[in-house]
């Protein structure tokens, strides 16, 4: 015989180890299991007992399910709530077994004891599926009409559930719910309006027009509670019956939104609540809580909306934590409906930062992001600044980032937005990210001569009292300073700050100090290369000591472990000897902040997935989509995002091609004037690194009406030009340094590699255009047009003229909204070598919504395995013919 509950608890506390724990169990688990194989009646219900308790301890018990079902068939009422009670705990409404139970609980739903009928209630109101639900709501209905307001209330219980899993019976008891508001006992009350609130819940249209004329009773109702005087049976802290009364709150806020004439006729007693309860007590401010959430729910009258948010101020005051949060949290939740009413308890608010309570200080924190406007930002960005010093390291990269928001958005002037982001990256610049960096470089670099005077200079201050752990400073003191050194030499003084002039050494060796912190990254020494490259534009009329300390600079990282500052010093070395230097190393361009956030805007809006027909081959089994990485795009190289919509559908298509932008619109290559700040045409996308190297536009006639694409350090007078990428028998290889190519180098190379071919007209009537032709891969598109308006049918043809196959092909392809596009599979995935029929097809079906007015073009992503490397490439295919 197993031994009784008492004994098990006081063996399973006893124990030592969880393997000894696990031995109790075990060992008591299987004298259970004995005893249920040998249908022993006599301690079946300790049995459900044990397995309660080893269920709590988180053990296995399904063997006992049976035993549960065997109990409440049991005429006892000890076996019975036994019974009961392990079906609530051991089943889930999921079980199989559950529908066994359909039966006993409609016998005892009709049993004499009400006791044992009020089981049979909590176990439907607690486990009751769809099904019975069905086949028991008509005995529930019956009980809420019971003569026992015991009954009646674990009734209206029940009913919730019935009416939660079979929603379509919700208006055949609507009446019978309605009902339940006259009575007088106060537990049959609280359960009527939780079942009128989850009727709402559940079908807000149906449960408002039931229940929506029941508002003056409800009023009624709350105003007697008010009232009432000192009752020992409802009295919780001085308080008449909270539970009923927050109950009462939670029903008219579902009852009153957005009905205006059901909340004027609860605007008083609202206010009457707010104002008379008392908050001494914990129940007073539960029941002022759920009145200030009505209150803003609601269609209530400005003044009251006030109230609810002062009550919120008071609760910020009470000592209780649990009470502040709750108040600040409702506070962020309300802010946008009165954020002048919640501006009063600014203070308040931001004493809150001082919490010892990390929860507190968080809820805080985010209330005062959304307080801040034109009038206050001063005053409490000076308090997230003070916050961001004690603030935990995990949360400082993100109030770095609100911070920035705050700046951008309110402002009062340029000279305290860079003093705010100096001191932000001052005070948190190792946990800032590259957003905040760069919108500080930006709104440096826009500004006036003056203000980037101040900020270099107190940049370099600022950086020599670094110890090199502020990464983010160092960063833009770095950049500042190799864009804007020479500003260093001059004093500087502007109402109460003034800074000394430094001299041209001094600067040198303050970035020198900066390189050789042990904390320093190499982040900052590449960028800080790069600055000693800049300074020999920027400081070679100091003298010469300065500019071969400057050179010895650069040059003793040409054999350095880091390949990038080994490259970087290699190229600096080249270009401060050569007569490029002047024109490489010139001041960067400025940046317009507002048209960098209205392309990041358009970026957005252009990657609406609505908005972008993708397709793929089988293999990738997706689409693409993005934005195409500036520094790759030649071929062989790493991939990257396919879709740049902003630069792929404007006026002209942004090709990448071995790290350098040539820009085309409609097969020809468009040199850049100079001044990238003005635009060539109206309607023209304005390309941000179009005058980086600031070249002069070429003289009329070069090239001799040959593509004009010009060699970064060729043209007469050490004018600087845009890049070309050479081609050679290898593939597109980048040499900056090496001699310009001949004229058909260029014509052949990487402009016919880019836009492709001419059009012509192939085999039965199709249209071919040669859509990429690079390295050994050809890629035609064969156009034929379709009955249907504006539709076609683009078959790519892949040849391969190379002396090896092209393995695992990849073909994506992706078209501006104006176009919906099909695309098959390809008839291969490799392409082997040579042609006579060895050419793999591809078809794309296309319909362009607005032929004759803008043709087809397409973005192509092409990959490929060729000799055991992969190759990936990308290109525009926007020489389609007319009427496609």
């Amino acid at each position: 015989m197993s031994i009784k509950l008492r004994d098990l608890i006081r063996s399973v506390r006893s124990c030592k180890t969880a393997s000894e724990e696990r031995s109790v169990i075990s060992r008591e688990s299987a004298m259970i299991r004995t005893a249920i194989r040998e249908e022993n009646d006599q301690f079946r219900h300790r049995n459900v007992a044990k397995l309660l308790f080893m269920h709590m301890l988180g053990y296995p018990t399904h063997f006992g399910q049976l035993e549960c079902l065997k109990l409440i068939a049991s005429p006892h009422f000890p076996e019975k709530r036994i019974g009961y009670l392990g079906l609530m705990l051991l089943l889930s409404e999921e079980a199989d077994v559950l529908m066994l139970a359909t039966n006993s609980l409609k016998n005892d739903l009709g049993h004499s004891n009400q006791y044992i009928v009020g089981l049979a209630l909590c176990t439907i109101g607690n486990l009751s599926t769809p099904d019975m639900s069905r086949d028991l709501c008509t005995s529930v209905d019956k009980h809420l009409r019971s003569g026992s307001p015991y009954i009646r209330k674990k009734a209206a219980l029940a009913m919730c559930r019935c009416l939660e899993k079979c929603p379509d019976m919700i208006e055949d008891f609507t009446e019978r719910i309605i009902g339940l508001v006259k009575d007088r006992t106060h537990g049959v009350l609280i359960t009527s309006t939780q079942l009128m609130c989850k009727v709402i819940e559940i079908d807000p249209q149906a449960g408002r027009a039931a229940f929506t004329r029941l508002v003056p009773s409800l009023v009624r109702l709350l105003r007697n509670l008010l009232s009432m005087g000192y009752s020992p049976e409802h009295d919780v802290s001085g308080i008449s019956d909270p539970f009923l009364q927050v109950s009462l709150l939670r029903l008219l806020r579902l009852l009153g939104k957005g009905n205006e004439e059901a909340s004027e006729g609860m605007n008083d007693i609202l206010a009457q609540v707010a104002t008379n309860t008392e908050t001494a007590k914990n129940a007073g401010n539960a029941i002022l809580y759920e009145c200030v959430n009505t209150i803003m729910e609601v269609e209530s009258e400005d003044g009251l909306r006030v109230l609810a948010i002062n009550i919120l101020g008071r609760f910020l005051l009470n000592r209780d934590n649990n009470i502040r949060y709750v108040a600040l949290n409702t506070l962020g939740k309300v802010v946008l409906q009165d954020s002048a009413a919640v501006q009063r308890h600014r203070a308040t608010i931001v004493d809150c930062l001082k919490d010892p309570d990390i929860s507190i200080r968080t809820r805080a924190l985010d209330l005062i992001f959304k307080l801040v406007n034109s009038s206050n930002v001063e005053a409490l960005t000076a308090e997230l600044l003070n916050y961001l010093v004690v603030a935990q390291g995990e949360n400082k990269a993100d109030i770095c980032t609100k911070t920035l928001k705050v700046v951008e958005n309110f402002s009062p002037n340029d000279r305290w937005r860079v003093d705010t982001l100096i001191t932000l990256l001052t005070i948190s610049g190792k946990d800032c990210k590259d957003s905040v960096l760069a919108a500080s470089i930006v709104y440096i670099s826009s500004s006036s001569d003056d203000l980037k005077a101040y900020a270099t200079h107190k940049l370099a201050k600022a950086m020599r009292d670094d110890d090199g752990t502020q990464e983010g400073l160092l960063i833009v003191a770095v950049w500042c300073i190799g864009e804007f050194g020479e500003m260093l030499l001059q004093p500087y003084a502007h109402e109460s700050v003034s800074f000394q002039p430094l001299d041209a050494m001094s600067i040198v060796d303050s970035l020198v100090v900066v390189t050789k912190m042990v904390r320093c990254t190499q982040a900052v020494k590449r960028r800080a290369l790069t600055t000693f490259a800049k300074l020999t534009q920027r400081l070679g009329h100091t003298g010469d000591a300065v500019i071969t300390k400057l050179k010895m600079l650069v040059k003793k990282h040409s054999t350095s472990m880091d390949l990038e500052l080994q490259v970087r010093a290699c190229e600096f070395s080249n270009l401060i000897e050569g007569k490029a230097g002047q024109g490489a190393l010139a001041r960067m361009p400025v940046v317009d902040p507002k048209l960098r956030q209205r392309k990041n805007l358009t970026r957005k809006d252009s990657l609406d997935i609505e908005g972008i027909a993708r397709a793929s081959t089988p293999q990738q089994g997706g689409g693409v989509g993005g934005e195409i990485d500036n520094g790759g795009g030649g071929g062989g190289g790493g991939g990257g995002d396919l879709l740049d919509l902003d630069d792929i559908f404007g006026g002209g298509g942004t090709v990448s091609g071995g790290g350098y932008q040539v820009q085309q619109q409609q097969a020809t290559v468009v040199q850049q004037t100079q001044g990238g700040g003005q635009e060539q045409k109206k309607n023209e996308d304005i390309d941000l690194l179009s005058d980086i190297f600031a070249a002069p536009p070429a003289p009329a006639g070069t090239n001799n009406g040959q593509t004009n694409v010009l060699d970064m350090f060729g043209g007469s007078g050490g004018a600087v030009q845009p890049p070309v990428v050479p081609t050679t028998q290898g593939g597109n290889i980048v040499d900056m340094f090496a001699p310009q190519p001949t004229q058909g180098a260029l014509n052949t190379g990487v402009v016919s590699d880019l836009i492709g071919g001419q059009n012509g007209v192939g085999e039965s009537g199709k249209d071919v255009i040669t859509a990429y032709s690079k390295d050994a891969l050809t890629i035609s598109f064969e156009c034929r047009k379709m009955p249907g308006k504006g539709e076609a049918e683009v078959t790519a043809v892949f040849r391969n003229g190379g002396g090896n196959d092209m393995t695992g092909l990849n073909f994506q392809v992706a078209v501006p909204k104006y176009i919906q596009m099909e695309m098959l599979p390809p008839s291969s995935t490799t392409v082997k070598t040579g042609g006579g029929g060895k050419e793999v097809t591809q078809k794309i079906k296309v319909r362009n919504g607005m032929v004759g007015q803008k043709k087809i073009m397409m973005k192509l992503k092409i990959g490929y395995v060729v000799g055991g490397k992969r190759i990936e490439d990308m290109a525009t295919a926007n020489n389609f013919p007319q009427g496609y």
